[in-house]
């Protein structure tokens, strides 16, 4: 073949490859092929070659290849390129990262009788974004690590019994989205007998989200702690500190609720947060209580209401990411089918169970956990249950 038939020949593998066309290599590849430029764990025969292809494919997404220059002489061809690559898949052991990269090198084949006997590869920028990709593994897992002892933090944050109340089941199940969350509740020992209840959900995501929840942990259970404080005006006080040192655009959407456990008397107060649902005989209703969400605006008056539960009744506290859930066809799980739920199952006491199996059912066995998800159950004894 002449030098320009065999430089038409490279071009063509080439060109192939990067349009995906693996088929290629066993068109123009001798048998007894020799990768020469090989990196660790790769091997020098055809099909070594073309696994090392495929894996460079998966984990990199070519948005252009160009040819510059090619010089032949004799059975070789030296070819001069440039490329754009994203990297969308792992390569080498190293992750994603979704940037486009540019890369220039040199390849030199061998041919002989029409098909490619060897090759030698040099790409100096390929080196180069190996130890960058390097360099950005370890930082992830130094963020790693750091997520892991602040999820440690935050799980020690929040409170590690529930109350133990005669006359009173309480049950609760906490499920972050990611290692740590903006979710929190808590359970205050007043003094006087009774018990605050707080359930919260601070915007955002994330380290950031978490930091806003301990914060806003802190200064309700300070402000709570002092005793014989109102909800509307425990809540009132804690949105004047929260607005005066939290980020701009955060907030903390917050109820809480103080309980007689002997009376079965329930005061309450709303800072913008899922209402709970409470149910009454096998009908589930809404409680409702107007309130800004904390450290939004200064100011902020907080409706307080109450109500009392007779044996039998119970309370669900739940965070939006239950009933912000999608299925496949992004319908939301919804507050209504929530309301509808709880009346069916109300004195169930493994309601908490049954409504995430709910959801697990509705979003489906693919499903990945959107937001947070919290939910809290208080529910007064039935007469003849209590002791006597």
């Amino acid at each position: 073949m002449s030098g320009e038939e065999n430089k038409a020949l490279v071009r063509r593998f080439l060109e192939e490859q990067a349009r995906g066309n693996l088929g290629v290599i066993d068109e123009l590849l001798s048998p007894d092929f020799v990768d020469r430029g090989l990196l660790p764990g790769q091997g020098p025969t055809r099909e070594d070659f073309k696994r090392a292809v495929a894996e460079i494919l998966d984990a990199f997404s070519i948005v252009s290849f160009i040819i510059e220059e090619q010089v032949a002489e004799g059975d070789t061809v030296v070819t001069k390129y440039k490329e754009r690559s994203v990297i969308k898949g792992e390569f080498v052991g190293l992750p994603p990262t979704g940037t486009e990269e540019n890369f220039e090198g040199i390849y030199i084949h061998r041919i002989s009788e029409g098909q490619i006997t060897e090759e030698w590869s040099q790409a100096n920028t390929l080196h180069t974004t190996l130890e960058r990709l390097e360099q950005e593994m370890r930082e992830r897992e130094r963020v790693e690590q750091e997520l892991r002892v602040a999820e440690r933090i935050q799980h020690a944050l929040l409170p590690r019994d529930l109350p133990a109340l005669e006359g009173w089941e309480i049950a609760h199940d906490y499920r972050p989205a990611r290692e740590v969350g903006g979710d929190f509740y808590d359970f205050l020992n007043l003094g006087d007998g009774s018990v605050g209840l707080v359930i919260g959900d601070v915007s955002g995501k994330g380290i950031p989200a978490a930091l806003v929840m301990a914060n806003t942990q802190s200064v309700l259970r300070a402000i709570a702690g002092r005793g014989n404080v109102a909800p509307g005006q425990v809540l009132a006080e804690a949105n004047e500190v929260l607005f005066t040192y939290l980020p701009p655009n955060m907030f903390a959407p917050c109820f809480y609720a103080v309980l007689d456990p002997t009376e079965g008397q329930l005061r309450y107060a709303n800072a913008g947060h899922n209402l709970p649902c409470c149910w009454h005989e096998g009908t589930a209703i809404e409680l409702r209580a107007s309130g800004m969400p904390l450290g939004l605006m200064p100011g902020m008056d907080y409706e307080e209401k109450e109500r009392t539960l007779a044996p039998g009744d119970g309370v669900l506290l739940y965070s939006d990411g239950l009933i912000e859930a999608h299925d496949p066809e992004r319908e939301m799980f919804g507050t209504a089918r929530m309301v509808e739920f709880v009346g069916e199952h109300a004195g169930n006491a493994t309601l908490i169970d049954s409504l995430f199996a709910e959801l697990q059912q509705f979003a489906g066995e693919v499903w990945e956990q959107e937001d947070d998800i919290t939910l809290l159950t208080l529910q007064r004894s039935r007469s003849s249950d209590l002791p006597l």
